[in-house]
């Protein structure tokens, strides 16, 4: 088996032997490789058209001389970058592919934007070789308002640069069958066009098309890939008891009992399949008011910090000791934690399927159906109403700040304070079973992801509870599900910054005219998401900072460390 599974303490000996007994009993595996739908819900709605998955690591084959045949062709052409313009299951895994592998001589360095940040967008306007860059427009709908923004803008930019006719070759797209992209795609002679088999949801599709493509652009052997993918299919097929289902039951019955928050700990060269493995199981299990909260990129600490609703899991390549320390006395602590091993990157291709299939287990487990986001749309239906007010108005609504400082304003509900003290008092709330979700609206930078980082520590530090981040509106597709759809224990800060310059974006595909700006685009799914949340019942605040946000942030988090508590 590519994936090796170890449960390291004590604590999982009686819930093994439990588990086996009811997987056993409820013939899962079997049933995972019947498609039975009726192992999560009576009904066929959304799950029997959403299986398509299991079978990627054998029909993917049959794509492989396809997509080397449009990799050669670009690379003859002197092709040497990639940027993909994607969001959710259409870009994480590319981006697990270009960190892991980094990219082969010769091949295209691919990059990948989902954010729809003007200075985001224009930081890659200035600095691209156009005559030299393929853009990949992936979205498996078609119809995904932040990919299509970015395809209208950076379409018009190349046909501007090189010409209407030339435009269209430096272009592929990655969509479903007769969705609305196939149809621009054709219209505006793109390049190539993969259709993806519609039976694939977005957050299981990393070993179809929107996963091998970008792949192959930098140069991985995706034959090799999709070998190992299918060994481990193989080794589903053949047995009654899959670690994969196993571990996935586990964790499913783990967090039924309140321990919920699922802390991964990576190998260095592995640390960016946490985005990933975040998405997959946060927006496949988190609803019905439910979740496996994912816990990704924390600073580790010693075991006195967490609280006893958390499950551990370590996920290193073979003969790395990296973090063996803060493992064993996890485990001495008492708490539980998972080892997983995979002996080389190339077997990222079995653990892609790997995780599929334990959070399909998890589903079962938990009673949900963890191929549905029924939770997604709330935002999304917000964001647009928001924007239709703006286009009829010249106006995003917008309530008064709670407090308004030279550094920052602040909206929401918060008990009087100082404003030094406004996110601290906020937290206090935050005790077992809580945790914190930082939300940034701005443009993604280290600068700011090293100030978060800090910040999520000092939250650790004096609340001992779990902490979460992600860039928006990128975690819409990803966490944002399980915020809204979880038993709601979740607090909710949003950081949103002064946009420096502004970016338009075209009204069409091929036309100059715009109604609509990156910067009230972001705006309107952060006023979407905030008003969907508090919707909700959750503990929500946004702060706005002015001017230097990393130097505020800091100011923020040297309060709450300096706090008694």
């Amino acid at each position: 088996m590519s994936t090796t599974l170890r449960f390291r303490s004590g604590f999982f000996t009686q819930l093994e032997d439990e588990m086996r007994r009811l997987l056993a009993a409820d013939n899962v595996v079997d049933r995972i490789k019947d498609r039975d739908h009726t192992l999560w819900k009576p009904l066929p709605v959304e799950i029997a058209d959403r299986l398509g998955w299991l079978d990627s690591p054998v029909k993917m084959v049959d794509g492989i001389a396809d997509i080397d045949r449009m990799v050669e062709d670009v690379r003859a052409d002197g092709y040497n970058f990639a940027l993909l313009l994607g969001m959710g299951g259409s870009s994480l895994a590319p981006e697990v592919f270009r960190k892991v592998f980094g990219v082969a001589k010769g091949f295209l360095n691919l990059e990948i934007l989902d954010s729809t940040d003007p200075g985001a967008v224009l930081a890659y306007a200035a600095c691209l070789d156009f005559k030299k860059t393929l853009f990949v427009v992936s979205t498996k709908s078609g119809g995904t308002v932040e990919t299509l923004s970015l395809m209208k803008y950076f379409y018009n930019l190349t046909a501007e640069k090189l010409g209407n006719k030339e435009a269209g070759r430096h272009f592929c797209a990655i969509t479903d069958p007769k969705s609305a992209l196939e149809e621009t795609a054709t219209k505006f002679h793109f390049r190539r066009i993969f259709l993806n088999d519609p039976k694939i949801g977005g957050r299981y599709s990393a070993l179809s098309f929107f996963g091998l493509v970008p792949a192959a652009l930098v140069g991985i052997d995706i034959k090799r890939l999709l070998e190992r993918a299918k060994n481990e299919r193989d080794d589903l097929l053949s047995q009654k008891e899959a670690p994969s289902v196993l571990l996935g039951g586990i964790l499913g019955e783990m967090a039924a009992r309140g321990r919920d928050k699922l802390t991964f700990i990576f190998s260095g060269r592995l640390i960016p399949l946490g985005g990933w493995i975040e998405q997959l199981l946060a927006e496949s299990t988190g609803k019905e008011g439910k979740g496996i909260l994912p816990v990704v990129g924390e600073p580790c600490k010693t075991p006195e910090f967490y609280g006893t609703d958390r499950v551990f899991c370590s996920i290193r390549l073979e003969g790395d000791a990296e973090g063996e320390a803060h493992l064993r006395a996890l485990a001495a602590s008492g708490s539980p934690v998972v080892d997983l091993t995979i002996s080389d990157v190339y077997d990222l291709g079995a653990h892609f399927f790997f995780w599929e299939i334990a959070t399909a287990a998890a589903g079962w487990r938990l009673k949900i159906n963890p191929f549905d986001q029924p939770n997604v749309e709330a935002s999304k239906v917000l964001a647009r109403k928001m924007i239709e007010k703006y286009l009829k108005e010249q106006s995003l609504p917008e309530d008064a700040p709670l407090l308004d400082t030279d550094g920052f304003s602040v909206y929401g509900r918060v008990a009087p304070c100082d404003p030094e003290g406004v996110l601290w008092t906020f937290l206090s709330q935050a005790v077992a079973p809580s945790y914190v979700a930082f939300m940034a609206y701005m443009m993604p930078s280290p600068w700011f992801d090293d100030a978060v980082r800090r910040l999520r520590e000092a939250v650790l530090e004096r609340f001992s509870v779990a902490t979460t981040f992600g860039y928006g509106p990128r975690f819409l597709h990803s966490t944002g599900q399980l915020h809204k759809g979880d038993a709601g224990h979740g607090l909710f800060v949003q950081f949103i910054a002064d946009d420096v310059t502004d970016a338009p974006i075209p009204d069409e595909i091929g036309d100059a005219r715009s109604s609509l700006t990156f910067g009230l685009l972001k705006k309107a799914q952060a006023l979407g998401d905030f008003q969907a949340l508090a919707e909700q019942g959750r503990k929500v605040i946004r702060i706005h900072f002015h001017g230097n946000f990393v130097k505020h942030l800091e100011r923020l988090t040297d309060f709450i460390r300096s706090t008694p508590g």
